[in-house]
């Protein structure tokens, strides 16, 4: 990868965005053969978070030499206990999802967000035709024949294909003239990462409250990644408690079944909503990850739904360059509009629904879905259906 502030070749696609979505997307579009320019300011990562990767996501990692370079700095998630802890007349079971009722050694992996991005820029490093444009995307404009990129230092890029990595205030969905519809939710995820003096035993838990779940992800050792979904006013306060307090607060909700929690530093209060753009792709731009789609922290689904966007994205421009086709046309761009609609517009529906059921006072709801999670706790092959296909949708386009 060339490490410069301007591209030193031609570029037959720019990816803007240097997340772990956009990053992965460049690495894997270079690695197959296409000249690629990676537009982002070179940061930190700006916080302590961390995401559940599950199995196709790992399978991708690994195709493109990221996961070998950061696999040892994660945790195995072998299973997972949903844990009803609403209080309500009308309860769900608990149940237990175990990795190898369908054959794995482990659902996926958590791991923190600065680890898998630093294994991506090392990775990167070795690609020949990957430049990294060590600045942000002032402006995109596009004509029938490319889509003209510049930077907040001047720079210019022409390039036949935009990859729009730029997360939920997407300068690239703005550019290809994408509306997309935002429905705010009256809640709000505390992330923090605590120490605890029982061990996990590679069992994620997600307890289901009135106003959000609270979920319990392994990291390596006897520590753990908190996703607490309160409302917004409630995230506020936790986040402001002393750690003392804030650690007497943590192991309540998680009923001391870790034992004693020692938070770590860095705690974080994101207020959480549902955005679904119009199009995932016009006007040779493609949107993945957040500038595509944002979901609730539910069932993990946002970067690893991320990290299809980009396999797919990068699948489909290497085909069409075999084909000699126009990477930017809209025959291109509607083929991987196609691809991954079926996948986002369900896994949207599914967070969502999971989402108000679990808020809503009204008694049918209740009932229906604890109707629902007790067919998944006593029927063995709905189970494991549930299983695979929220590892990865099986019909989607390989």
């Amino acid at each position: 990868m060339n490490r410069s502030s301007v591209s030193t070749q031609p570029a037959q696609v720019a990816v803007i965005g240097g997340g772990p979505t956009g990053f992965a997307c460049a690495i894997a579009m270079a690695q197959a053969g296409i000249t690629t320019s990676l537009v982002a300011r070179r940061s930190p990562y700006p916080d302590n978070r961390t995401t559940a990767l599950l199995g196709s996501s790992i399978g991708f990692l690994e195709s493109i030499g990221v996961w070998q370079r950061c696999g040892s700095q994660a945790a195995a998630l072998r299973a997972m206990r949903l844990v009803d802890d609403t209080g309500r007349l009308i309860r769900s079971p608990e149940i237990r999802f175990s990795s190898g009722e369908i054959g794995m050694d482990a659902f996926g992996y958590n791991i923190a967000n600065r680890d898998l991005l630093a294994a991506m820029e090392q990775g990167a490093t070795d690609i020949p035709n990957l430049t990294h444009i060590d600045d942000e995307a002032r402006l995109v404009a596009s004509d029938d024949d490319a889509i003209a990129i510049e930077t907040s230092d001047g720079h210019r890029v022409s390039v036949a294909l935009v990859v729009g990595a730029d997360g939920r205030h997407s300068l690239c969905r703005e550019a290809a003239g994408i509306a997309v519809k935002r429905r705010p939710l009256a809640q709000s995820a505390l992330t923090l990462n605590v120490t605890h003096s029982r061990p996990h035993d590679g069992v994620s838990v997600e307890f289901h409250t009135r106003s959000g779940p609270c979920v319990f992800v392994p990291l390596p050792g006897n520590r753990s990644s908190v996703v607490w979904v309160v409302k917004p006013d409630e995230a506020e306060r936790l986040k402001s408690l002393d750690d003392a307090r804030l650690a007497d607060a943590v192991e309540r909700q998680s009923h001391s079944i870790y034992g004693k929690m020692t938070p770590e530093g860095g705690r974080h209060v994101f207020p959480l909503s549902i955005e679904e753009p119009a199009r995932l792709a016009a006007k040779r731009i493609a949107l993945i990850g957040e500038a595509a789609h944002v979901l609730p922290p539910i069932g993990a689904q946002g970067l690893n739904m991320g990290l299809r966007d980009a396999a797919d994205i990068a699948k489909i421009v290497r085909g069409a360059c075999d084909s000699n086709e126009d990477i930017g046309s809209n025959a291109v761009l509607q083929r991987y509009e196609r691809d991954r609609k079926a996948d986002i517009v369900s896994r949207t529906f599914a967070v969502d629904i999971a989402n108000r059921t679990l808020l809503s006072d009204f008694i049918p709801v209740q009932s229906l879905r604890a109707a629902g999670l007790h067919a998944l706790n006593g029927v063995g092959p709905l189970r494991r259906l549930a299983m695979r296909e929220g590892l990865s949708p099986s019909w989607r386009a390989r």
